[in-house]
């Protein structure tokens, strides 16, 4: 497959990454619910539903396509010759972020919430927990190749994760009584046993994060 008809693909995923997660981004922000089964979990309305790193990923992972579509149409239009690579490094960033989601969600998420996986993926998250995730790996790993990409480029996945991580354990730590901490501020179960768990959560998290990143990076270089 030539180049020009790999971006032409690429430019109709983050086509369609952008206008998912707006979406996405509408019916969560307005509590609009059109999966009614069960009460869905991780999912809020109008400024409170910033607080989650499904939506945050998500976010970045539609603005970041919105660069990406623009340099890719400057490209298919003869303006430009190549796409920056620090816009690559930014896609590296943001699909290692909306992987991490899928990778919670299904890995752990499921595994604890009391209807399993069905209230994972329900309304809005349906979008942020698996098809945009899911979307944005595909076009990244086979659609948007590089060699454009150092080892050291891999650091960049961490980010979000890293700028994420520091609001959460700031979160937690406020709310903090006797080590304790209520599901209100610890949404995603980490530190139910008591806070003193942070010490192995939070490498996890980010051994899990390098080795997406990694992952990504190696798929996504093209083979010469």
């Amino acid at each position: 497959m030539n180049n020009t008809k790999k971006i032409k693909i690429s430019l109709a995923i983050n086509t369609f990454i952008v206008l998912l997660t707006l979406t996405a981004t509408i019916v969560m922000f307005n509590g609009i619910n059109f999966m009614h089964e069960t009460k869905p979990l991780l999912a809020s309305t109008k400024l409170e539903m910033f607080k989650f790193f499904t939506v945050d990923s998500n976010l970045l992972m539609g603005i970041i396509s919105i660069a990406f579509i623009i340099q890719e149409i400057n490209y298919l239009k003869g303006k430009i010759k190549i796409i920056s690579e620090n816009l690559y490094r930014l896609k590296l960033s943001a699909t290692t972020a909306v992987t991490l989601t899928l990778v919670v969600t299904f890995g752990y998420l499921s595994f604890i919430a009391e209807d399993g996986i069905k209230v994972l993926l329900m309304n809005s998250n349906l979008f942020y927990h698996l098809i945009v995730p899911v979307l944005s790996m595909i076009t990244f790993m086979f659609f948007e190749k590089t060699n454009r990409l150092n080892f050291k480029d891999t650091l960049f996945g961490l980010i979000p994760t890293l700028v994420y991580g520091i609001f959460y354990t700031t979160n937690i730590l406020i709310h903090a009584e006797n080590l304790k901490v209520s599901p209100k501020y610890d949404w995603y179960y980490f530190v139910q046993n008591g806070i003193w768990t942070t010490v192995i959560v939070i490498p996890i998290l980010f051994i899990i994060t390098y080795i997406i990143s990694l992952i990504l990076w190696k798929v996504n270089k093209e083979n010469r």
